[in-house]
């Protein structure tokens, strides 16, 4: 590709001073397919309506541009005149699909006003050495195949369609789907006379994107609900697990304290050894001796009288009881 062709737009040929002046001599593909002639490129021309330039069209494009090791690629645009009489009405107008094709990364020049069929004059004008198109047989304009002559010429050289996308593809996903675009774009801000769409129309679609609008208010809280309570079980998750863990430590604590072998039972059972220490003292022992008192004499109760001595006289009998109570306070 040259320089020019990736950073700017591909020129018309009507508005390009760049003309190709060597011979235009005849090339077979087999001589085109080896890089001859060397001192120009192979000039490859493709034609076609290019409504609503889509992935299917530059793959075409593509497939032109590399046919041949040096090639420069001429693609023919219809004018809207042209394509209404022969094919219909398009969606867009002949000047932006002359600028859709003018961006295309493989397009060196741009023809606007391209004939239907091409004439010798038109080739011969624009040095044209081979027609790049698809080899179904295109009938149009009273004819079968309006390449046929190109062929017959040996000037044609086939591509591949693109399965699954085409202009017509994308007009029949727009038919189909046509109350939903009209309804968006009534939303953007399109009154209904530039839709085309009636009052009954508008007023029907404007309802529907009320309905729409409250459904995407009771999506948007039923999903804010479920963000709520998905994290309302969360924090509950959290709390169950940190009560759980808290419940597990004070059982642990209390066994710890409480338990069979736990230090208040310890605690209790000294205090307990403590107490019965305190009410019970130790008794002195039956040996110890008796102050004031013979240890090989037994004394006598108090109470005991002496039947073999009694008092002479009343004088020698108190005598004999004070003896008794002293004996008494020696025993205290």
């Amino acid at each position: 590709f040259s320089f020019q062709t990736l950073t700017a737009p591909a020129p018309f040929a009507d508005e390009t001073s760049c003309q190709c002046q060597a011979p235009h001599e005849k090339l077979t593909i087999a001589q085109a397919r080896l890089g001859t002639p060397v001192d120009r490129p192979v000039r490859v021309y493709a034609d076609g309506i290019f409504d609503l330039f889509h992935a299917g069209h530059a793959r075409a494009l593509m497939q032109a541009k590399t046919l041949f090791p040096n090639s420069y690629l001429l693609v023919g645009v219809c004018s809207d005149d042209l394509t209404h009489k022969f094919k219909g009405f398009t969606v867009m107008n002949e000047t932006e699909r002359y600028e859709a094709l003018r961006h295309c990364r493989y397009v060196d020049e741009v023809i606007r006003d391209a004939p239907w069929t091409l004439t010798p004059e038109f080739l011969e004008k624009h040095k044209i050495d081979f027609v790049a198109h698809d080899d179904i047989p295109y009938s149009s304009a009273g004819s079968d195949d309006v390449y046929k002559h190109i062929k017959e010429a040996g000037m044609f050289v086939p591509t591949q369609r693109t399965e699954g996308i085409s202009t017509s593809d994308i007009i029949t996903r727009i038919v189909r789907d046509y109350d939903v675009y009209a309804r968006r774009n009534l939303q953007r801000g399109y009154t209904a006379k530039e839709l085309n769409v009636s009052f009954i129309n508008e007023k029907k679609y404007r309802f529907q994107n009320q309905v729409d609008k409250m459904k995407e208010k009771v999506k948007n809280v039923e999903e804010k609900s479920k963000e709520f309570v998905y994290k309302v079980e969360e924090k509950s998750h959290d709390l169950i697990q940190k009560w759980e863990e808290k419940s597990r430590e004070f059982i642990g604590n209390f066994l710890e304290l409480f338990g069979p072998d736990g230090a208040w039972k310890q605690m209790f059972q000294e205090r307990s050894g403590r107490m019965l220490q305190a009410f019970s003292p130790r008794q002195s022992p039956n040996s110890s001796p008796t102050r004031g008192r013979s240890p090989s004499r037994s004394p006598s109760p108090p109470w005991v009288i002496n039947k073999t001595s009694p008092p002479s006289s009343p004088k020698a009998a108190s005598a004999s009881l004070s003896s008794m109570s002293e004996g008494d306070e020696d025993e205290k």
